[in-house]
């Protein structure tokens, strides 16, 4: 399974009920938090969780609402004495931010890895699950992300009967090992059926709507898009700061194809997001106004 938790809702300035957009996913015992604004920390904590089993961080972009909340993370995490270490993924120029950020963060019990993206779409791959990134369209260089747990085919037991493959050898070939024993070469497609369906979730704010935000939306089971504006004279505005309105997320979702919609990344002065929903909902019926803190666990189709 994959959790799935919106820790934070805002964008620009975190507001007394509303923390800054920043989304936890948890899976096969990894952690990773895509951006950490200021406030970051006490989302996690009321949602129950630690900081310090986060394995992953990506930022979406070197805006202060969705980084400055690095430090003080990485000071908990150091202060909670880790030692395993911490991967960064961001784009070009995430050493240098991460380390000016750092003056007031300098000493570490743990290593900080650097990935900094350099196409415009790069994929990362991990055990058992993909980050791919994408650029999208905002006043500075800014990506979005899609995590992406693939899923083995079902193993086959009577084709490795008729290809008397060992017993011995069928855990291993499960796990996607290769193996040469006695002069054969035993692979896992011998074993295995098709791939059978994963699980994705897409996740993207500050951008202009552009392609690459659908392509990359199409097959996921969740969408996650900024609704920055609700309001219909907005619309200009959103044009101008290069950000989206909830009607344009709606679209983008409904083009993808996605299954349900969360609307995020409102802006301060978007006081009840839902009350715009009745019209949002007659482009796409499956979108979301979320709050913090909302959770979902999704699982593999049953098949």
């Amino acid at each position: 399974m994959l959790d799935v938790s919106l820790l934070g809702t805002g964008g620009m300035m975190p507001l007394p009920y509303r923390w800054l957009t920043a989304l936890m996913l948890r899976y096969n015992g990894k952690s990773i938090l895509i951006d950490c604004g200021e406030g970051t920390q006490i989302a996690l904590r009321e949602r129950g969780w630690s900081p310090n089993p986060i394995d992953v961080i990506c930022f979406t972009h070197y805006h202060a609402d969705h980084i400055s909340g690095l430090p003080g993370m990485l000071l908990t995490m150091g202060n909670a004495e880790r030692k395993e270490p911490l991967q960064l993924i961001g784009p070009r120029g995430l050493i240098r931010v991460v380390n000016a950020l750092r003056t007031i963060a300098p000493e570490l019990p743990f290593e900080i890895q650097y990935c900094e993206i350099t196409e415009e779409e790069q994929t990362f791959s991990f055990e058992g699950f993909q980050i791919r990134a994408f650029r999208v369209n905002h006043s500075v260089v800014c990506y979005g992300y899609s995590l992406i747990v693939e899923r083995k085919g079902r193993f086959d037991r009577e084709r490795a009967l008729e290809q008397e493959i060992p017993m011995k050898l069928w855990s291993r070939l499960q796990k996607g090992e290769t193996i040469v024993q006695d002069d054969r070469i035993y692979t896992p497609d011998m074993v295995l059926g098709p791939p059978r369906k994963g699980l994705k979730v897409t996740y993207c704010t500050d951008s202009r709507p552009v392609d690459a935000i659908t392509a990359n939306a199409a097959g996921s089971d969740l969408l996650i898009l900024e609704g920055m504006y609700g309001e219909p004279e907005k619309q200009t505005k959103a044009r101008e700061n290069r950000h989206m309105t909830m009607y344009e997320a709606a679209r983008i979702a409904r083009t993808a194809g996605v299954p349900e919609l969360w609307l995020t990344h409102y802006s301060p002065s978007l006081m009840r997001p839902e009350e715009y929903l009745g019209d949002v909902r007659k482009i796409f019926p499956g979108a979301v106004a979320a709050k913090d803190g909302r959770t979902v666990e999704l699982n593999f189709d049953e098949e």
